[in-house]
């Protein structure tokens, strides 16, 4: 077990009086997880990692109830010490690398509408707990979680260093892959989300790769269109093995790489 979080995040003025109204939700707001899940779930035993398939069990995310946080808390109090904590969407690098690194997840806490369920600009609840949540209870996981975000604290002042640190958190936690039992299998959030890329991750249409830091780092992602290479990894604790390698390689990264060929 990792050190226990530090107090400031509950201070941080930016989070001031953040929590899940649960009774806010509308009848519509049901409907659309429901359907959300549904939808996905069915996908999933074929295609999600061992570790996912338990977590969601675990903390026991089901198609006819909203995630409620304060539930989920507790629960991953008992498995991981982490837990979940509100914001009100996209925040600023240093507050969402502060929080992983102190074992808080940052989720917003509203629901896509109807006419949004394809597609959306900006990741709601639904990616949020749906897709991430459950991994949490997975210890290897969130303990590369927190120290790769301790990596990232320590240059939060040095866009080009977020940029590939981004790379490396964009390839493994939204859209890494594992291999399991000689199969390939999703972890990464982003994928677990979408059917589309569930099925299209998997298939032998995009680039798979064996999980390799320098190459990860040097590789530029999409936000608006499915990935076209994905990077595989062997096990969790593989990531957690490889964070002395990414800090190697953003030392000479940082090094190395002119101004004028950084690409944000």
């Amino acid at each position: 077990m990792t050190a226990k979080p530090k107090d400031w995040v509950f201070t941080d003025s930016r989070l001031k009086d953040m929590r899940q109204d649960y009774d806010a939700y509308t009848e519509e707001d049901f409907k659309v997880w429901k359907i959300l899940y549904d939808r996905q779930i069915v996908n999933l035993p074929q295609a999600a990692s061992k570790a996912y398939l338990e977590g969601i069990k675990e903390i026991n995310f089901t198609a006819d109830k909203i995630a409620n946080f304060e539930e989920a808390n507790q629960r991953l109090a008992k498995s991981t010490g982490w837990a979940i904590q509100v914001v009100p969407g996209l925040i600023d690098d240093d507050l969402f690398f502060g929080l992983l690194n102190n074992r808080r997840f940052p989720s917003s806490t509203w629901l896509r509408k109807m006419e949004q369920l394809d597609y959306l600009e900006e990741p709601d609840m639904f990616h949020d707990a749906f897709a991430h949540m459950p991994l949490l209870t997975n210890q290897p996981y969130v303990d590369f979680l927190e120290k790769l975000s301790g990596i990232a604290l320590k240059h939060i002042d040095n866009p080009w260093a977020i940029q590939l640190l981004s790379r490396i958190y964009w390839f493994t936690i939204e859209f890494g892959l594992i291999r399991e039992n000689g199969e390939l299998r999703i972890y990464g959030a982003g994928i677990l989300s979408s059917a589309g890329e569930t099925k299209f991750s998997l298939s032998d249409e995009p680039a798979h790769y064996e999980y390799d830091v320098e190459k990860i780092m040097s590789t530029a992602y999409w936000k608006d269109k499915f990935q076209d290479k994905y990077f595989i990894i062997e096990g969790y604790e593989q990531l957690y093995e490889s964070l002395p390698e990414i800090e190697r390689v953003l030392e000479k990264m940082l090094a190395e790489t002119p101004e004028e060929e950084r690409k944000f």
